[in-house]
């Protein structure tokens, strides 16, 4: 689904016009990349919850060569999706 049919689902749903609706949805935008920057976890009722964790230095091997790489740290952003629609999942 991109962005337009997004906005226009959301603003048939709430009866809110167009314009309000973007402005809505880029400000929950705004706030969700705000706290996730600075390290909360983010929970969305229902949807599930995000959060950045930082992913260990690693040692790689190369499977031809054999040769062995450290693979530095990284942060990595990790969603967990709420248990009502991992059920719904199943069922696809």
């Amino acid at each position: 689904m991109l962005t337009k049919e997004l906005l226009g689902k959301i603003a048939e749903e709430t009866g809110l016009n167009k314009k309000r609706t973007e402005e809505l949805l880029a400000a929950s935008n705004s706030v969700i990349r705000e706290n996730l920057m600075s390290g909360n976890a983010v929970q969305l009722q229902g949807l599930g919850s995000m959060e950045i964790k930082t992913k260990k230095e690693r040692t790689m091997v190369h499977p031809r060569t054999g040769e062995r790489t450290i693979v530095p740290s990284k942060n990595q952003l990790v969603f967990h999706p709420a248990s009502g629609i991992k059920d719904e999942f199943k069922k696809l």
